[in-house]
């Protein structure tokens, strides 16, 4: 089939503002959207600047907007989105070149949440044990793999850069709700600032991007519940 790919471009190092080129060629209705991005930097404009890696959704660096959506590129097969295709950056990011947005803000409120697990007892002999309930507690948020789709589709996150956003809580709700954790409480006290929780609106826009399906705002719920309950 015949696809038109239309992708924004920004290269401030030859022109000053962003800009749309077209790019038509034949693809397989089966082909993935970073299969034609793919075409087009090494056959047709080999300056398009684009982030991907593993490629099978695993490692989340191809999160771009397609036809207005935050999805993988590496997921999205042509024959779903039709043959003209937009690609743009992640909004609510600085734009560096083409379609690669700046993440270090992101990966900033990533880290200001203590994604990794605190506990300083003195080990067990073996593992430390949980039941199957227990892990069910957490289970879903174990899923994120930081593409930043939930966070970049988050209209707080839009209007107020601060605000911690969907994935940070999600990393968040993975440890605080862990049974063999100790960190719930310096967790949920980052959480419970202005720019926690409390910024989420319940707009459902990160649950409906995410490319794992975790239900975040349902996960975002549980950890303002959690804050409150500790608070009575």
């Amino acid at each position: 089939m015949r696809v038109t790919f239309k992708v924004y471009r920004y290269q401030p190092e030859v022109r000053e503002d962003p800009y749309y080129d077209s790019f038509s060629f034949d693809a397989e209705p089966t082909d993935r959207v970073l299969d034609g991005l793919n075409h087009i930097k090494w056959h047709l404009d080999g300056t398009l600047a684009l982030r991907r890696s593993c490629q099978h959704g695993i490692c989340g660096s191809d999160a771009l907007r397609i036809n207005g959506v935050n999805r993988l590129a590496c997921k999205v097969l042509i024959r779903d989105v039709g043959s003209k295709i937009t690609v743009e950056p992640l909004m609510g990011c600085e734009v560096i070149k083409d379609l690669v947005v700046d993440m270090d803000p992101f990966f900033g409120h990533y880290r200001a949440v203590l994604p990794y697990f605190m506990n300083e007892e003195a080990p067990p002999d073996r593992e430390r044990i949980q039941s199957v309930e227990e892990r069910e507690a957490f289970d879903d948020t174990t899923k994120c793999i930081l593409c930043a789709a939930c966070t970049t589709s988050c209209p707080s996150r839009w209007a107020n850069p601060g605000f911690l956003g969907p994935a940070a809580i999600v990393q968040a709700h993975r440890f605080i709700f862990d049974s063999r954790d100790r960190g719930a409480a310096d967790r949920l006290s980052i959480l419970g600032e202005r720019s926690g929780v409390w910024r989420c609106r319940t707009i459902y826009n990160c649950t409906r991007a995410c490319p794992k399906e975790i239900q975040i705002t349902k996960a975002i719920g549980e950890v303002k519940r959690r804050i409150v309950d500790d608070r009575s």
